[in-house]
């Protein structure tokens, strides 16, 4: 695969409980091309979120390496992760992680502001009326319906124009007429602005859109069901 935008090589996360050590992901080699579509898949407890934050910096991989646009997430620090995830990447999660006192226009300005982006509010706006919430600018998370606060959090992703988006389970809080909308508004985000996505889920028709599926079972990749293209 030539020029990978993600890369892991024996990537490990290990964490310490009451009981011991817990070995979350025991050596995930795994590499994602650039403008690809990934499906992370498997049951509850296989690392599948686990191994999404590692892609994203948001958890410190405890063995190998995660490697991003050919940087070593590895070896930088919360600050430098910080920036790297400002400028490169957007996380939308099963809960939308809205500010509760800010408005829709605001929860997705504030990071471009953060990020010194003049045009901060022009370009929140475009993102809004982009995925349908025109209309609801000014009003705050507690206003909005599950389904219109996840479009929130898909314009706050993608107002950046991330070259890498992850999404965790997506469609997971949302009845199945809102799923779909979402899901097709996420595709659509990824069209639009031309990055890669890669997403956990437990949904077999958004598994089945994506360009490959990885399958992972207790820590690992399972070697009993191998990655493959979604449309075999």
């Amino acid at each position: 695969m030539p020029d990978p935008i993600l890369s892991l090589n024996d990537a490990r996360l290990s964490l310490m409980g009451n009981a011991g050590r817990v070995d979350i992901l025991r050596g995930i080699t795994l590499d994602v091309a650039r403008g690809e579509t990934l499906g992370l898949v498997g049951p509850s407890g296989s690392g599948k979120s686990s191994l999404l934050m590692l892609m994203g910096g948001l958890e410190r991989a405890t063995g190998g390496t995660v490697m991003a646009l050919g940087q070593d997430l590895t070896r930088m620090n919360e600050d430098a992760l910080a920036r790297f995830r400002r400028e490169h990447m957007g996380v939308v999660f099963q809960s939308f992680h809205l500010i509760p006192t800010m408005t829709a226009l605001e929860n997705v300005a504030t990071p471009l502001e953060l990020a010194g982006a003049p045009d901060a509010f022009d370009r929140a706006e475009a993102e809004l009326r982009a995925v349908g919430l025109g209309s609801r600018l000014t009003h705050y998370p507690a206003q909005m319906s599950g389904g219109e606060q996840q479009r929130v959090a898909l314009a706050r992703a993608a107002a950046p124009r991330p070259d890498i988006l992850l999404a965790d389970e997506p469609t997971g809080n949302l009845d199945g007429v809102t799923g779909e909308a979402i899901m097709e508004l996420l595709f659509g985000l990824r069209d639009r602005h031309g990055a890669t996505l890669v997403l956990v889920t437990h949904a077999p028709e958004l598994a089945a859109r994506c360009d490959r599926i990885v399958r992972l079972r207790d820590g690992r990749i399972d070697d009993g069901e191998p990655a493959r293209a979604a449309a075999e």
